[in-house]
């Protein structure tokens, strides 16, 4: 019998027993003084479980795409204006799937997210509520679409994976729209499961399979293992609260369609009619494609560069993708993103808005929902004083002029942090 402490109702003490507090002194004291997205990365590596953390921050095979994600934004120039008579704070305001937000970016929907916290996809939900930006949903979330929908009341994208069994799918679609999602996102890039070695060597699994090396690493972050231990086991609780994640991680497997084509997509979006996203575009002639086929917006992604290995980064595509669409086409980029400049120059070459996955999670991971507002804060402020110092005052105006205020550079060492950078979550062009 496999040893699991949730069967033997350990958390049902431990629940009842407050340690929280004390085990996670030391994180909220290092979440207070996190500056930027690299220190929250570091906060989440200190206070989550090794394989927790690997899960997170990795990439695909060697991890090329994953640095290259982050070089790319290296190689951009930023040519600003002067005396254009602006003060902060700017206005950040813009539209994603037709809805007013306060912020051109938000957090990507990702999986399981009380694997890093316990608060999970409360806290992002919350963050989000509290900076008035999209909240992003996955078909995967181990918090149900009801509880999300009480958090916040701004716009919501949910996403949705090509499964095999449209019964699922007319489902869960039929949840998203009773549960206040204004528009879908479907992900196209995870047909095959990428080979994130990293997760490999970690013997990764939900929930954690128990051995000795999994168990001294728990010993080594007592505050998430205190949180893991102390709370309900978690569910995918979009497709069924009643199956542990555990048991329901093969179910998922078999229901991921390799098979799934352009013709399956006709039917999806038919059975939605609403707002929808393709994600994981990255080249043109996909982009238009999906034109045609009826979805409303092009969401420019590489999964995070965890799937398909030196596939390009996609702040180099996104001008050709724009190109190829036109200027009315909605158009959403997430991948290597750090920095508020990075989101800056993302609006400037012809993003609409922006995704962010890892600083998020890594505020998540950090801090529950104190880290994920930090995280927001911290790009919001990078953002306002990048758009400030560049010239452009409004989301608008950067979109008109970013053609002729960003120029790409070849790259130079130059361009890249010291030999510390790795051990500060760059992860590239390191010397």
């Amino acid at each position: 019998m496999v040893f699991n402490p949730h069967k033997l109702g350990v958390h049902k003490l431990l629940k009842h027993i407050p340690l929280n507090a004390i085990f996670d002194a030391p994180s909220k004291a290092r979440l207070r003084k996190a500056v930027n997205i690299a220190d929250l990365r570091l906060c989440a590596k200190q206070r989550a479980h090794k394989m927790v953390f690997d899960y997170l921050d990795a990439g695909a095979d060697d991890e090329i795409s994953l640095r290259r994600g982050k070089d790319a934004y290296s190689e951009l120039e930023m040519h600003f204006h002067i005396l254009s008579g602006l003060k902060p704070p700017l206005d950040l305001s813009t539209k994603i799937f037709g809805k007013d937000v306060k912020l051109p970016f938000f957090g990507c929907p990702t999986a399981g997210n009380r694997m890093f916290h316990w608060e999970g996809e409360t806290a992002a939900a919350r963050a989000a509520q509290h900076h008035g930006t999209l909240y992003g949903l996955s078909s995967l979330a181990t918090t149900g679409i009801t509880e999300i929908g009480k958090l916040t009341d701004g716009p919501k994208v949910f996403q949705l994976y090509v499964w095999k069994d449209r019964e699922l799918v007319k489902d869960v679609l039929a949840k998203a729209k009773e549960g206040g999602f204004d528009a879908l996102a479907l992900t196209v890039d995870f047909t095959w499961y990428g080979n994130r070695e990293r997760d490999i060597r970690n013997d990764f699994s939900i929930p954690p399979k128990y051995s000795v090396n999994q168990m001294i690493e728990a010993i080594k972050k007592p505050a998430w293992t205190y949180d893991f231990l102390s709370h309900d086991a978690y569910t995918y609780a979009c497709i069924n609260t009643e199956v542990p994640a555990d048991s329901l991680a093969a179910f998922v497997n078999s229901q991921i369609a390799p098979e799934f084509d352009w013709k399956d997509a006709e039917w999806l979006l038919g059975e939605w009619n609403a707002p929808s996203a393709v994600k994981g575009v990255c080249r043109p002639d996909d982009a238009i494609r999906a034109v045609e086929t009826g979805f409303t917006t092009m969401w420019v992604s590489n999964h995070g560069a965890r799937q398909l290995e030196t596939s390009p980064a996609t702040i180099d595509v996104l001008p050709s993708i724009r190109e190829a669409v036109g200027p009315d086409v909605e158009i959403i980029l997430d991948g290597g993103v750090q920095r508020g400049t990075d989101i800056c120059k993302a609006l400037a070459l012809g993003a609409d808005s922006v995704g962010v996955g890892k600083p998020y999670l890594y505020g998540l991971a950090a801090g529950g929902t104190e880290g994920v507002i930090k995280a927001y804060d911290i790009l919001k402020v990078e953002l306002d004083r990048a758009m400030g110092l560049l010239g452009t005052g409004t989301v608008d105006e950067l979109k008109k002029r970013g053609p002729g205020l960003i120029k790409k550079r070849n790259g130079s060492v130059r361009d890249y942090p010291d030999r510390y950078a790795y051990e500060r979550g760059y992860g590239g062009g390191v010397i």
